[in-house]
């Protein structure tokens, strides 16, 4: 699933493509939208909200949507478009000014609603990492009052917006901190310590299109942790492992080396991990889920 990071740069492209530009295309492929109306509106403008993409509207109208596992929008010279591009199965929307068009494929959800009832949509959101309101203090705070383990909240987007998987292993390796250790239970300064990193990360990610946390070059050493179970930790060498965070069924992977983050985490039954990609098995229920 992207993280914030993506979903930022995502949204930023498709403003600088239709911003101020009136739709002469729109095609919202989702049953209850369908036959809503959308030509002849202006782009206002678009904006990341966490991991949700909302596209404003003249007439008060946001269109919403969130990438989830496999989504993502292209942006096309709206010329270009042929019938046989526009019959695609996997278009889920299609919002074109007379130059681009912005081609939402396999979305995983769609939604336009009135701009004034956004809050419908994103408002249980925690603050968002990569937003011009980032409120650090307020996304301590949550983290340090949920009832579960820093990882998964951490992972939660009502504590703060726009963590994912990856950056979540990054950080809490970073700052060497047991990702099951209950988030009630660490020091406010290691709390605070958490959330600078995390927006430290996802601030520097959104520069380029290459998620690097490491700044090393080669391919596999672009993460400390995150997709390198089964590889020794890049700080001490000992395995990095993955094992699974969270209570079902919004249970999520989560990568971290043993040595640095405190020892095996509850859920990892300690059995030998290959490297990803060479053959062996997933965690049971390995997902890359994060609530909206």
């Amino acid at each position: 699933m992207p993280e914030g990071d993506t979903v930022y740069r995502t949204a930023h492209r498709l403003d600088q493509a239709l911003a101020g530009q009136p739709l002469v295309l729109a095609d919202l492929r989702w049953p209850e939208l369908s036959t809503i109306d959308l030509v002849g509106r202006t782009t206002l403008e678009v904006v990341p909200r966490g991991k949700n993409i909302l596209h404003r509207l003249s007439g008060g109208v946001t269109v919403h949507s969130h990438l989830r596992m496999e989504g993502q929008w292209r942006i096309e010279h709206t010329a270009s478009l042929t019938a046989r591009s526009l019959a695609n199965l996997q278009i889920r929307a299609l919002l074109g000014a007379e130059a681009y068009t912005a081609v939402g494929l396999r979305l995983g959800d769609l939604h336009a609603v009135p701009t004034s009832a956004e809050h419908t949509l994103v408002g249980h959101l925690g603050p968002d990492v990569l937003g011009p309101g980032w409120d650090p203090a307020e996304a301590a705070r949550r983290l340090a009052a949920s009832p579960t383990t820093i990882g998964a909240a951490l992972l939660d987007q009502r504590n703060l917006a726009g963590v994912g998987t990856m950056y979540a292993a990054e950080s809490l390796f970073l700052e060497r901190l047991p990702p099951w250790t209950p988030a009630a239970e660490l020091a406010p300064t290691a709390v605070a310590s958490l959330v600078e990193r995390a927006h430290l990360l996802l601030d520097r990610g959104k520069e380029g299109a290459v998620q690097r946390t490491t700044g090393r070059g080669d391919r596999g050493e672009w993460h400390f942790v995150h997709g390198r179970s089964g590889r020794p930790c890049l700080r001490c060498g000992t395995t990095v492992r993955v094992a699974m965070i969270g209570d079902a069924p919004r249970e999520r992977t989560m990568f971290y080396c043993p040595s640095c983050q405190g020892g095996l985490g509850p859920t990892d039954d300690g059995r030998q991990q290959r490297p990803l990609g060479s053959g062996t098995a997933k965690p049971a229920k390995t997902a890359y889920r994060n609530r909206r």
